[in-house]
C-alpha cells in the first residue's frame, strides 16, 4: 500500500479561499459574489486585493445566481459563494433556468456540505446536492478531498468554459495531496493499485478510504483505491478498467446513496460491466446536530465503514 502523509489538517474551504485569492491576482475576469458569508467562504483576501470585483448580495441567494448569470454576459467569470444547502436546494430554479439552461459560465462554490458541517444540524447538512447538480445538463460537478486539491480545483474551474458546482467543507481534515498540483477535470486519480477490490472515494471520504486500505492490506486484501474528485463528467474508463480487474467495487461519499457518486458508478457498471457493489453513504436520511466525528461514526461514513463494506462485497464476488 502506497503511503500518504497528512501534511497538517486544514479545511477544504480554506483551499478554496487560497485558490480564489490567487485567481484575483492572475485573472482579472474573475469576480466573487457572496450571500452574507464572507468569513465562512474564506473570501477576505480576495476582497482585500480586489474590492471592486466583489459583490455582497446579502441573504438573497436566488438574486445572487441571477446576478452571476448576468455578469457572464459581460465576459466576467463569476464565483457565486455560499453554504451548499443554500447554493443548491434554495436556488435550484434559478440555477436551472438562468445558469444551466442558458449555459452561463458561472462557478457555484459551495462550502459546509454534508454531515461534517456538524453542529448546525439537519437543516444545513445537505446530503442531496450532488444529485441535484449532476442531473442538470451541462453542469460539471467537483468534490475535492483536501486543502491542496480544493485550491487546485478552484484554479482549474476558472479555465473551464461552462457552469460548475464546486463542493467543499467546513472541518479541518488531512491534507495529503501534492502542493501546487495540476487539477484535471474529469480525470480520476489512482492512489493505490490493487487486485482484490476497487474502492472509489470522493471528498472527505478519500482519506478515510486510505486508512481503510492500509488496514485491509494488513489482512491480506489488495485494494485498488481511486480518488473520484469529479462526479460529472465521470471518468468511466478508469472505473471500468479497475472493476474489470478486481471484480467488485465499494463507493464512499459524504452524501445520500440515492443520487450521488455511487449511483453514477452503478449506472456505469450496469450498462458496461455489471459487478457487485457496496455503498458507503447516508441511507436516505437527514442528518442531525453533533460533531463531525460523531456524525461520521453514527452514519457510517468513516474508515471502519469502508473496511466493513469491502469485506462484505468480497463475499459477493
Amino acid at each position: 500500500m502506497k503511503k500518504y502523509v497528512d501534511q497538517g489538517k486544514k479545511d477544504t474551504r480554506s483551499g478554496f479561499g487560497a485558490g480564489i485569492a490567487e485567481l484575483g491576482r492572475t485573472n482579472d475576469k474573475v469576480v466573487a459574489l457572496c450571500a452574507d458569508l464572507v468569513g465562512s467562504l474564506k473570501l477576505e483576501q480576495f476582497i482585500e486585493d480586489n474590492p471592486e470585483r466583489f459583490f455582497q448580495v446579502g441573504i438573497a441567494e436566488a438574486n445572487m445566481m441571477g446576478i452571476a448569470a448576468g455578469l457572464t454576459i459581460g465576459g466576467k467569470i463569476p464565483f457565486a459563494c455560499t453554504f451548499a444547502n443554500f447554493a443548491t436546494g434554495r436556488v435550484y430554479d434559478q440555477i436551472r433556468q438562468s445558469i444551466a439552461y442558458s449555459g452561463k459560465n458561472v462557478k457555484i462554490c459551495a462550502s459546509h456540505a454534508g454531515l461534517t458541517l456538524g453542529e448546525d444540524g439537519a437543516t444545513h447538512q445537505i446530503l442531496e446536492d450532488i444529485g441535484l447538480m449532476k442531473m442538470l445538463p451541462g453542469m460539471t460537478v467537483i468534490n475535492p478531498c483536501d486543502y491542496n486539491q480544493t485550491k487546485a480545483a478552484t484554479l482549474a474551474i476558472a479555465e473551464h468554459d461552462g457552469p460548475v458546482y464546486l463542493r467543499f467543507g467546513r472541518p479541518k481534515v488531512a491534507n495529503f495531496t501534492p502542493e501546487n498540483q495540476r487539477f484535471e477535470i474529469g480525470k480520476a486519480l489512482m492512489l493505490n493499485e490493487g487486485s482484490d477490490v476497487t474502492v472509489l472515494a470522493t471528498g472527505h471520504l478519500v482519506w478515510e478510504a486510505i486508512q481503510a486500505a492500509e488496514s485491509l492490506e494488513n489482512q491480506g486484501v489488495s485494494v485498488e483505491l481511486i480518488n473520484i474528485h469529479t462526479i460529472k463528467p465521470l471518468d468511466e474508463e478508469t472505473i471500468l478498467t479497475s472493476v474489470k480487474k478486481t471484480g467488485c467495487v465499494v463507493t464512499a461519499e459524504e452524501h445520500n446513496f440515492l443520487g450521488g457518486l455511487g449511483e453514477s458508478v452503478a449506472r456505469t457498471l450496469g450498462v458496461h460491466h455489471p459487478a457487485p457493489q457496496e455503498f458507503v453513504a447516508t441511507q436516505d436520511t437527514f442528518g442531525e446536530s453533533g460533531t463531525p466525528e460523531q456524525l461520521m461514526e453514527k452514519y457510517g461514513l468513516n474508515n471502519k465503514a469502508i473496511e466493513k463494506a469491502v469485506l462484505k462485497v468480497l463475499k459477493r464476488k
